[in-house]
């Protein structure tokens, strides 16, 4: 039986709930903490000084925005006993253990939004201290929401953030334009979004399930000469096109992650 306290109850947050209810946590042992107290199938509380007394969880899941997580984690620091699980962006594990306490087990975990359709990847580094137990436990709430996989240099940590954290509003921008440039050629917007929004998720279903990499799809769906070939000429164009544009974005990415840190 595992106690969980929830520290932020935004969109990943209830997405990771939404999942530890699905795969059987019981809600009386989940505590959210949460000032807008929305109502959950768990016990709410506004502040960490309305936490249940004789409540210990044995993980606190930090999942309040990076900008005020320094002032919101010093409450937290009684609990002893617990592996602190932290999802936010930028933030280091050293930055944990200063404002939680040198003993403490941190893990920093970087989730992605498809975790709300259970389709998330989840990548953790343990911090100093946390034994096999702890990570279990983090391993084990990750896995509720998608695939979990596991670094031992924080240092990859940001690059990580600006791959699987903000890829998702990468693809969301193709089926954005994807469809807005069906529509300057023609087609009525209802049935432009229609097939950019299909296409897009067909296209990344198949992927997760070929055993061919990416680039071999890409290969099966262009013939030489063909329609593919042509928008790909384009979208592939050195300098500028496309593999030029998502190194720049991605790098882009990686350094706020860093200035985060700080």
């Amino acid at each position: 039986m595992t106690k969980v306290l929830l520290v932020g109850c935004g969109k990943m947050g209830s997405a990771m709930l939404a999942g530890w209810l699905d795969r059987g946590l019981a809600a009386a042992d989940v505590v959210v903490v949460e000032p807008a107290r929305p109502a959950l199938p768990v016990s709410v509380v506004a502040t960490a000084a309305d936490i249940p007394q004789g409540f210990e969880p044995d993980v606190v899941v930090l999942a309040v925005k990076p900008q005020v997580m320094a002032e919101a984690l010093p409450p937290y620091a009684r609990f002893a006993g617990a592996v602190f699980l932290s999802i936010a962006a930028g933030k280091p594990i050293a930055f944990f253990r200063a404002h939680l306490g040198d003993d403490k087990a941190i893990v920093r975990a970087m989730p992605n939004t498809p975790a709300a359709v259970r389709r998330g990847i989840t990548v953790c580094c343990a911090g100093p201290g946390t034994d096999a137990r702890g990570r279990d436990l983090c391993q084990s709430l990750l896995e509720a929401v998608g695939e979990v996989g596991w670094t031992e240099d924080e240092a990859l940590m940001d690059a990580v953030t600006a791959v699987s954290g903000s890829g998702p509003a990468y693809v969301f921008l193709l089926a954005e334009t994807l469809a807005e440039a069906g529509i300057r050629q023609g087609l009525p917007p209802d049935l432009a979004v229609r097939l950019a929004r299909a296409t897009v998720a067909g296209a990344g279903e198949l992927l997760r399930q070929a055993e061919d990499s990416a680039e071999q799809l890409r290969k099966n769906v262009t013939s030489p000469g063909g329609t593919t070939a042509a928008a790909l000429a384009v979208l592939m164009a050195q300098p500028g096109g496309v593999p030029d544009l998502m190194a720049e974005a991605v790098a882009a990415a990686t350094r706020r992650g860093k200035e985060l840190a700080s």
